[in-house]
């Protein structure tokens, strides 16, 4: 069996600190004890060194080091033909390419740190991929040779030959400041070249932008501005990165109708999306990335949309009889629903109608009740009240002081983190709730399942997005209280994050016996999470009024009619998929009046 596997291993620069410890790796070695240099320490060298061919495996290593630097991993012998591109000595590995085709957009689907962005700078022709060999690295010609009799010899050969322009969407849009200056209106000038800068303007709803600075954009004006810029340039390969960050629903479903907009018999576009629903929406095939984050990603052939989300979110790839997670994730409501009628729901809160004035801005909020074990989702456009109704849930005085919520312990996550404490993960959990940190049922239920123990012993201000929302969705649910306000939870997270994130929620909220308000733009989390639904309507920044709780088919199907698009449910794993815009399912269920959810036997 070990002539089958082959072997790789990861260094992490970030913790490697060889003048700190004892070099614990190298000592216990038993590679290095036979008299070999399996693991080396140069004084010239910051980090580590493994030899890959002299390893056998044995994780010693991995275990006695004592910044966990360190990852061994055993991959199929084949997979090592295929690599594409290594970045260096016990480095990151990409082994294969997604494909893209002509006149068709191309989604790509994984977990975050496992190659997506690094396809994508190959596919563009910004980063020239080595095959693996970093030291030696291959010209051009034996590149396309190694790619021979696939797809991707004629793409690389057009690159190279006929000198195509691609271009990319960014994944951070908040860098985009730092890099740019000036107004929406001349960046958008000084790029339009296709003759569709207008169209762009209306559809991604930039027009009250035009005159503002780029460094006064909120993060949904970015993303929109971004998108435009990519959208009015003349290009053969349109690449955009996680299109959907800071779009509430409306303005995720324009910006995928904007990207579907610029397919052309002769041009690519490829997508990287964690909104599951977006990304199925836009797409006209999938390429799932799996493997290990920061130490490998293995890109899959391509799939039909539906059978590609379903593979990722099942975990298994039956064309190459590849398990690559333990468990399937499902949507099946009716799990959660058997559940609840065991927990007896005793506790009714009722609020008042309120109204709240902010500046030009008005809000009215209409009296509502809920109950115990019971999570209400938000549904509405940016700029419609959702965080200003869940202020005022927290405490936030109404313009009638006499209308206002009863006083309650509540517990909040805002929507934007901005972390501050100078300590580490571990330091900041038992400081705030230190109570639920040590608790067994606390930790088991929530903060493994978010894998908090990998990023423990870091610095709080040292995280990244992802790794920031994790923490303080455990600080939201770490904290004793009768109401759990927790605003967009899905920012920043994969795909694969975002479903366990649902889970962990909603089953401490049942379990626990307290009620939960979620603003929420995902869809797919948005229905899993939801018992009741509050849709907010009305003239966003203007005038918008909260309605009173309803049931989640009533008002998903009020929502989505506002919205004008039909939803049904996929018959293996029950995810909801939008139907495509005038498709013949589109068109019947919007004549049925059913927006949401149908019984569905289609393979499409």
């Amino acid at each position: 069996m070990a002539d089958d596997l082959t072997r790789i291993a990861i260094v992490n620069p970030d913790k490697c600190k060889p003048k700190k410890c004892s070099q614990e790796c190298k000592k216990n070695c038993p590679v290095v004890k036979m008299g070999k240099l399996c693991i080396e320490v140069k004084p010239t060298s910051r980090v580590s060194f493994i030899s890959e061919e002299l390893c056998n495996g044995c994780g010693i290593c991995t275990k006695k080091c004592p910044f966990e630097a360190i990852q061994i991993i055993n991959l199929p012998k084949n997979l090592n033909r295929d690599t594409t591109h290594r970045y260096g000595p016990n480095s990151f590995k990409l082994h294969r390419l997604p494909t893209p085709r002509p006149g068709q957009v191309l989604g790509l689907v994984g977990t975050n740190g496992i190659g997506k962005s690094t396809a994508l700078k190959i596919l563009a022709g910004k980063l020239k991929p080595n095959l693996g060999i970093y030291d030696n690295p291959p010209d051009w010609a034996e590149i396309i040779t190694f790619f021979r009799g696939s797809e991707l010899q004629s793409y690389f050969t057009k690159i190279l030959e006929e000198n195509i322009k691609a271009l990319i969407k960014p994944q951070y849009v908040d860098n985009i400041p730092k890099a740019v200056t000036g107004t929406v209106q001349s960046l958008i000038d000084a790029k339009a070249n296709k003759g569709n800068k207008e169209e762009m303007i209306h559809d991604l709803e930039l027009k009250e932008c035009l005159a503002k600075s780029v460094q006064v954009l909120s993060g949904g004006e970015l993303q929109r501005f971004s998108i435009a810029v990519v959208a009015i340039q003349h290009a053969d390969i349109y690449m955009f990165d996680e299109p959907s960050s800071y779009l509430d629903v409306k303005q995720r479903l324009k910006a995928a109708q904007v990207i579907r907009s610029l397919i052309a018999a002769n041009n690519y576009i490829i997508v990287v999306e964690h909104d599951l629903s977006v990304l199925d929406y836009l797409s006209d095939f999938i390429c799932c990335l799996y493997g290990q984050p920061g130490a490998y990603g293995v890109v899959t052939l391509p799939f039909s949309v539906r059978e590609g989300i379903n593979i990722f979110l099942s975990g298994y790839i039956p064309t190459e009889n590849m398990r690559f997670r333990k468990e399937a994730l499902t949507f099946k409501f009716s799990e959660t629903a058997e559940e609840e009628e065991e927990v007896e729901k005793h506790c009714n809160y009722k609020y008042p109608a309120m109204t709240k004035t902010l500046g030009t801005f008005k809000l009215e909020v209409r009296a509502g009740e809920f109950t115990d074990s019971e999570i209400i989702v938000m549904l509405g456009q940016n700029g419609t009240g959702k965080t200003t109704f869940i202020k005022m849930l927290a405490g936030d005085p109404s313009d009638n002081p006499e209308q206002s919520v009863p006083e309650l312990n509540v517990s909040y996550k805002p929507q934007k983190i901005n972390p501050k404490f100078p300590g580490t993960v571990r330091e900041l959990l038992h400081k705030r709730i230190s109570n639920a940190y040590t608790h067994p049922q606390f930790v088991s239920d929530v903060v493994k399942p978010l894998n908090i123990e990998n990023i423990i012993d870091q610095l709080v201000v040292n995280l990244s997005g992802g790794e920031l929302q994790r923490v303080a969705i455990v600080l939201c649910l770490g904290k004793a209280a009768d109401i759990y306000l927790i605003d967009e939870p899905s920012a920043y997270l994969d795909s694969e994050q975002r479903i366990i994130v649902s889970k962990v929620i909603k089953r401490f909220i049942l379990h626990a016996g307290k009620s939960g308000f979620i603003v929420e733009h995902d869809f797919i989390m948005a229905t899993y999470l939801a018992d009741r639904v509050i849709v907010y309507e009305g003239n966003p920044g203007v005038h918008c009024w909260a309605n009173s709780p309803q049931s989640l088919l009533s008002g998903m199907n009020q929502f989505l009619k506002s919205l004008e698009i039909t939803f049904r449910r996929d018959p293996s794993n029950y995810r909801p998929r939008i139907n495509k815009l005038d498709s013949i399912k589109d068109k019947e269920q919007k004549a049925n009046g059913n927006y949401f959810f149908l019984d569905d036997n289609s393979t499409d």
